[in-house]
């Protein structure tokens, strides 16, 4: 099976000896396009630094926040079941792919990066799910059910987002795994679990411990 071309593209201008294969991601049934893992174990030059640096491929990464709210929403899939979701920064789709594969009646993927959204018709078609897709969150009607939150808190600057996620949905549920302690008087922490970016990182072990967070509008 052949990677998309354009994503395919995209990465050997970041890396050009990447690869993207069709991997099953650890602990779920769904399978996603990511770089080698074989393409982690070279130092990375100079110049293919300033690269990712300047343009993060966050979408041939299955996060670790993003791979807990798949795990969860297949082990609890009343969640979405029948309801209205997006997935806000989506990335590989991992979040949205998981609640269409729950019974969820509608999901939009959105994230502001086209390639992301690229990388999400990708492993969508990969899982035979069907999604909308958005490029804008604020352009959104509210009329949604459940807004699923993964990895987006890495910087407390972006704490603010919290109030934005109920602007669209009646429900938020949020998994994060840098800012894990943030105190808001709507979101309660539904407990922490353990997982890896995939491929694996090697991140430190702070960054494996993902909580979970929930929050209803009043």
């Amino acid at each position: 099976m052949n990677a998309p071309a354009r994503l395919h593209r995209a990465l050997h201008e970041l890396l050009g000896d990447a690869q993207l294969t069709a991997t099953t991601v650890p602990g779920t049934a769904l399978k996603l396009w990511l770089i080698d893992a074989t393409n982690m174990d070279r130092a990375f030059n100079p110049e293919e630094t300033r690269r990712i640096l300047e343009g993060p491929p966050y979408w041939c990464f299955c996060w670790a926040s993003g791979l807990v709210l798949a795990r969860w929403l297949a082990e609890h899939p009343q969640w979405v079941r029948g309801k209205r979701v997006l997935d806000f920064g989506s990335g590989s789709g991992v979040a949205a792919i998981a609640a269409a594969k729950a019974g969820a009646l509608e999901v939009v993927a959105c994230d502001l990066d086209p390639l992301a959204l690229a990388a999400c018709r990708a492993n969508a078609a990969l899982n035979q799910v069907e999604l909308g897709y958005s490029a804008d969150f604020f352009r959104e009607a509210d009329r949604f059910d459940l807004i699923l939150v993964a990895d987006v808190l890495y910087d407390r600057a972006n704490l603010p987002l919290l109030d934005q996620f109920l602007s669209r949905g009646r429900q938020a549920l949020v998994a994060d795994s840098r800012v894990r302690d943030f105190q808001h008087p709507l979101y309660r922490r539904l407990g922490v679990m353990d997982a890896c970016t995939w491929p694996d990182l090697a991140e430190p072990e702070e960054f494996r411990q993902v909580s979970l967070y929930y929050a209803q509008r009043a």
